[in-house]
């Protein structure tokens, strides 16, 4: 059984600077008062922050420091389990997570997440979600027992009735079950591989009783007929080379052909040029009768013996443009042949390239021969290596085997244990011894509250309501009123498992506005003496809005106040 002591924050939400500590196991029944916004239900969420690192309401991490101070927030909650103490220290600004079991600080040495399942599984051994169900119960993030999925309400129970260990410990067959399939796989490719390596073995040994002569003989004659054709590619290859050399040769005037070709290129657009100019001038002695400069008007005759001047230079320079022609047509057609030689030069040399890649084919293949006649010719040797090899192969094969038989038996026992882990498994015998039991805890909390229907939960947790006339009823069917009293009647039910269980009992139970909306005058009399009769060995904390009418049915009160806008408990 959890006991929780002590509670105590400073620099959280809206607390100040100072530290704001509360009795947990001081009264039975605590009331807990406030205006809106006072920070009545901060405890709340520094008790979770405490145990799981969040919040219980939906507030950002972030925003857990108070935004005035923004540093040193701190929780500090005192608990016993069994006969040890506890203390959990976390901090933010700077950050600090500590547990502390009799006075000492347990090791930190792992990881924080690491650090968080070593108290929620080995210590506290309560989930937040159980935590939520039987703990405390809050307006905002309360979800009834009967409005969870089936999953949810399953691990409700397996926390209440403390099976996570079969949960611990189905994740760790699975590992063992996945080590167990790759050291069998692993095993089997041995197998395999000695047995390949033994049939081989085997099969060297038969080739070496064959007539190696006649082996040897046959490789001898391909050594000869590779080396005849290597003889004739370098033939071929001295050939082509010559051939390559003198197509070279012939063409060495590549260069001062491309030279003189575009010189005359040069020429003939000088040409072009000169005879644009000149016909420009007779085009002008043509169309004119004065000058443009001078506007003096130009001799006929003058005229006359300038055009017949331009016009005989142009019959001449045309001439020579025919004859640059004929020579451009010339270097083009030499160019034209240095390329076609060019190509088949290099058509020559990738001929030459291939015939040299065939020649070192021959030669490796010719080398390899070799080496396997020399093998072949050292067959005492030879044999007496591949016996000892066989020998080594077997033993090592008949190790693996054994090997195999151990995994495939681990195999089949993991198998069985795998199949007793299952929801289905222990985990499903267990709930069902259970079952009957809590059904007769809701019924009989049922009863106590004036409610008289015949609730049950299958082991699937589904439910069926009748009524003492046998009539089905739905818990969506029930009004709000009468669902308080079946969700009160889930929730002692279930701290009364988890004190038979001894799992996730706890000597606090904390409600925050839960049921306020739910009840009347008389029902809030019914349920405050429900709580007394019912949770006589519990600390019961009620966060109310309803403190005016409830004040004098409380062993304690408490009420918060802001103050400069900090919160604090009312002197």
């Amino acid at each position: 059984m959890i006991k929780f002591k002590t509670l105590k924050w400073k620099n959280f939400l809206s607390t100040g600077n100072v530290y704001t500590e509360l009795q947990l196991d001081k009264n039975p029944t605590t009331l807990v008062i406030g205006d809106n916004g006072a920070g009545k239900s901060t405890f709340l969420d520094a008790l979770s922050f405490a145990l799981y690192g969040k919040p219980f309401r939906k507030v950002n991490k972030s925003q857990l420091i108070n935004s005035i101070n923004k540093k040193d927030m701190r929780v500090e909650l005192v608990f016993q389990v069994g006969k040890h103490m506890y203390k959990i220290v976390r901090a933010a600004k700077p950050n600090m997570f500590e547990i502390w079991q009799n006075g000492e600080l347990i090791n930190q040495d792992a990881n924080a997440r690491d650090y968080q399942d070593f108290l929620e599984k080995q210590i506290i051994k309560l989930t937040h979600k159980a935590f939520s169900q039987v703990v405390v119960l809050g307006s905002t993030s309360f979800i009834p027992f009967m409005q969870l999925s089936s999953m949810h309400r399953r691990e409700v129970i397996e926390d209440l009735l403390d099976l996570q260990i079969f949960s611990t410990m189905n994740t760790l067959l699975k590992d063992r079950l996945n080590s167990n399939e790759k050291e069998l796989a692993e095993v089997e490719y041995t197998v395999k591989m000695l047995e390949e390596k033994i049939a081989l073995t085997e099969e060297h040994l038969e080739s070496l009783e064959a007539d190696n002569n006649s082996k040897i003989s046959i490789n001898l004659s391909t050594v000869d007929d590779n080396k005849r054709e290597i003889k004739a590619l370098q033939g071929t290859t001295n050939d082509l080379a010559k051939k390559a050399e003198s197509i070279t040769n012939s063409i060495n005037d590549q260069d001062t052909v491309k030279n003189r070709y575009e010189k005359l290129k040069e020429v003939r657009v000088k040409l072009n040029s000169k005879i644009l100019d000149l016909r420009k001038r007779l085009t002008f002695y043509e169309e004119n009768d004065s000058c443009d400069a001078c506007g003096q008007e130009i001799d006929t005759e003058f005229k006359e013996e300038i055009v017949c001047d331009h016009n005989k230079k142009v019959d001449e320079i045309n001439e020579g443009i025919e004859q640059l022609q004929t020579e451009l047509k010339t270097a083009e057609d030499r160019m034209e042949e240095i390329m076609t030689k060019q190509q088949e030069v290099i058509s020559i040399q990738n001929t030459m390239k291939e015939l040299s890649w065939k020649e070192r084919t021959l030669n490796d293949s010719i080398n390899k021969l070799i080496e396997e006649n020399n093998n072949l010719t050292d067959v005492t040797g030879n044999k007496a290596k591949s016996l000892k090899q066989l020998d080594t192969f077997e033993k090592k094969k008949e190790n693996a085997l054994l090997t195999k038989v151990d995994e495939v038996n681990s195999r089949n026992v993991l198998g069985v244990v795998s199949t007793i882990l299952k929801d289905s498994g222990i985990k499903t015998k267990i709930i069902r011894q259970y079952v009957p039991i809590m059904n007769k805890l809701i019924n009989k909390y049922l009863a106590a509250m004036d409610f008289f229907v015949q609730f049950e939960l299958d082991e699937s947790f589904n439910e069926t309501i009748r009524s003492r006339f046998r009539d089905d009823f739905s818990y969506a069917s029930f009004s709000e009123g009468e669902k308080m009293r079946i969700d009160l009647a889930l929730l002692f039910t279930w701290r009364s498992i988890a004190k038979i269980r001894n799992s996730a009992s706890t000597n606090l139970l904390i409600m925050d506005e839960v049921f306020d909306s739910s009840l009347d005058a008389s029902g809030t009399d019914e349920f405050l003496k429900l709580l007394n009769e019912l949770t006589s060995d519990t600390n019961v904390f009620i966060i109310s809005h309803k403190g005016d009418t409830l004040i004098d049915k409380f062993t304690n009160v408490i009420k918060f106040e802001k103050v400069k806008s900090f919160s604090r408990i009312a002197s």
